[in-house]
């Protein structure tokens, strides 16, 4: 019997409405500008007995500091979708970048999923240049080392299944040791890429998000995705792209911030 899941999409955060589009691609020539904001997700895995959490967003300090409206704190999404995060046993981290890696805290309970090259890419030789840096936040990447000592971070070595029809992929491109995870659904395998593409422009277009540590794994990142998700586009949910709320439907009629990813999308 294969292993279904259902998946939300919980959308915590947004940047300002007027965000340039130019500032989403490169190369930025021969765009038609306009505004093109980013909205900030976390998701959420569950079926067969199992909850998982995949990344945690950031908090009220960082969104103020960083200037991102936050919507709602990760921890109350949650319970609005009947999860308490203080018993969520498993969270994968794609990647370390604040608004993946800023609410680490509001799991007590769980164990993390990272790869070792993120982990060395955060601590590491890159961190010396400010531009590769600036999305991280100190305070996150030192509670990680932490959990570390803790024995609750558990480290993964490129490709691996994490569990009867959840496995994890290393992408790498945005940072290090991105990783994006693959979820069975009654759909298919869904690809949460997270920021392996934050729009589904920058796929289509071949045309990388700015903020990137390697544009041919970036590049390549692409295909790989296409390919994990059988070269379905209904099947690849990027990690800060606005249509994602537009296309998928809501948990609740009502609530436009939790839509099913297992669910099929609306053709716009």
């Amino acid at each position: 019997m294969s292993e279904n899941y259902e998946v939300l999409a919980l959308r915590y955060a947004r940047t300002a409405p007027d965000r340039p589009r130019r500032e989403n691609f490169m190369p930025a020539q021969d765009l038609h500008d306009g505004p093109m904001p980013l909205d900030y997700y976390f998701w959420l895995i569950r079926g067969q007995g199992r909850v998982i959490v995949v990344d945690t967003g950031f908090g009220p300090e960082a969104a103020s500091r960083r200037g991102r409206t936050l919507l709602h704190t990760p921890p109350d999404l949650l319970a609005r979708a009947g999860v308490d995060a203080a018993s969520v046993e498993h969270v994968i981290l794609t990647h370390l970048h604040y608004d993946h890696a800023g609410g680490l805290s509001h799991f007590p309970a769980a164990t993390f999923h990272l790869q070792d090259t993120e982990m060395s890419y955060a601590t590491g030789r890159p961190m010396c240049h400010a531009c590769l840096r600036a999305p991280f936040d100190l305070k996150d990447v030192l509670e990680t080392v932490g959990l570390v000592y803790a024995g609750r971070i558990r480290f993964h070595d490129g490709d691996v299944e994490l569990f009867p029809g959840i496995s994890l992929h290393r992408i790498g491109g945005h940072t290090g040791g991105l990783q994006v995870v693959r979820v069975m659904t009654r759909r298919g395998p869904l690809v949460l890429a997270s920021d392996a593409f934050h729009f589904s422009e920058n796929r289509r277009r071949r045309a990388p998000f700015p903020l990137v540590h390697h544009v041919g794994e970036m590049m390549d990142g692409f295909y790989r995705c296409e390919a994990l998700a059988g070269g379905r586009d209904d099947l690849l949910v990027p990690g800060h792209d606005p249509e994602v709320g537009a296309r998928w439907p809501r948990l609740f009629s009502d609530f436009p911030d939790i839509v099913r990813l297992d669910l099929p999308p609306a053709n716009i």
